[in-house]
Parts: structure tokens; sequence; C-alpha cells
């Protein structure tokens, strides 16, 4: 069983040889939405990561799945409420269809990938991905970058993929506890739980340099 969770390097743009995860499609039509856009944005969401079920790429947090991909790629089902499944699909029925039936009893519909647009796309993946994260999570997504990357990888642990985006002046505010400076915010997170996102980030040259809760 393959699992992925971060993107390969082709999906980033550096490579598009024989070896490349690129899906057919991929990139070529400027505009087109294709599923390494969509992985793009799903496999950024905190703790979210990719699994290969019967010949379907699968992205899911833990157990449950809140996007996946046609064998070939051109469609996507993504996690939906069920109540509102049908006023999306007569909205734009040329974009929005039904599941199998079997899978009818879930919240869960499907859409063509070239019918959407990017940020359409990026609205209702980060949607499905809320579906299945707890409420704390949620606005993740909407601090400025890399917030959600930072948290992330602290609640996972990968404290060498943490540092780089935390600035060397960094000014930390959690709760009661104020540190300054990125190798003491690194130590004391080594020895705490995770803590809770934070409620407001402030970014300089690409790093958090302000984070507060």
């Amino acid at each position: 069983m393959v699992v992925r969770k971060r993107l390969p390097t082709a999906v980033s743009g550096h490579s598009t040889g024989a070896g490349s995860w690129l899906s057919p499609p991929a990139a070529s039509v400027p505009g087109v939405v294709t599923a390494d856009d969509v992985r793009g944005v799903g496999l950024a969401l905190p703790r979210a990561y990719e699994r290969m079920v019967r010949g379907r790429w699968k992205l899911r947090v833990g157990q449950i799945v809140f996007a996946a991909f046609s064998k070939d790629e051109t469609d996507m089902g993504f996690g939906f409420p069920k109540a509102e499944r049908d006023g999306l699909i007569a909205s734009d029925p040329e974009t929005f269809f039904l599941p199998p039936t079997s899978d009818l009893r879930y919240q869960w519909v499907c859409a063509h990938l070239d019918r959407l647009g990017l940020e359409e796309m990026r609205e209702l993946v980060t949607d499905a991905w809320r579906m299945c994260t707890p409420k704390m999570l949620h606005e993740l997504p909407e601090l400025p970058a890399p917030a959600a990357a930072a948290w992330a990888a602290m609640d996972a642990g990968e404290w060498g993929e943490l540092r780089p985006l935390l600035h060397p002046y960094l000014h930390w505010h959690d709760g009661d506890v104020t540190l300054r400076g990125r190798t003491n915010v690194l130590r004391h997170l080594q020895q705490v739980p995770t803590p809770k996102p934070p409620t407001a980030v402030e970014v300089r040259d690409a790093q958090i340099y302000r984070w507060s809760r």
C-alpha cells in the first residue's frame, strides 16, 4: 500500500520526467484544474496524507477520506453536506454529479476537475478537510503561510521541518507562556504537548516572526 504525506518534486513543477507523479493532463492547459492542483491544496492541510486504495489516490485525515480521484484523475469526489448536495448539482450540473449509488449514503459529491476554477477547488477541498478535523484547526488555512505548515510540523514532531519556518527572533505568546527566539521555542515545544493553533501570526521573510494565542 502506497502512502504519501508530502508533495513529490514533480508536483511542484521541478520535474516532468518519466518517473514523475504528474497525472496525464497535468498543467499543460493554462487555467485547467488537475489532480496535482488538488494535491497542492489538500496535502498542505494539517494531518492530511494521500493513500492509494484499489488503484485510486485518496486524501485522508486519519482513516477519513475527504477527497479522492477517479483512476484517470480527471474527476474528484469530496466531502460535502448531503443535505446540500442536490442544490450544488442543480446549480451547475455540467460540473457536479452524484457519486455511485453505493456511496449516496455518505456526505459526498463528485466534480469534473476541468470544470472547476482554482479558487473554487481550493474552497471545496478545504471545506471537505474541515468536515473531518477538530474545530480548533479550521481557521489554520486562513492564517498567513507558513502558519498551517508550522503547526502541522509541531503536531507531527518534525522539528527539522519546523525550524526553517520560524524566524530566528521569533516572539512566542501561547497562553501564559512567553518566549523569545527560535532556539528557545523549539526547546520548549519538544518538552510539552502540541500547542493549540495560533489566533494570529506575523510573518517576516517568509518565516513566522510572531505567534500569538
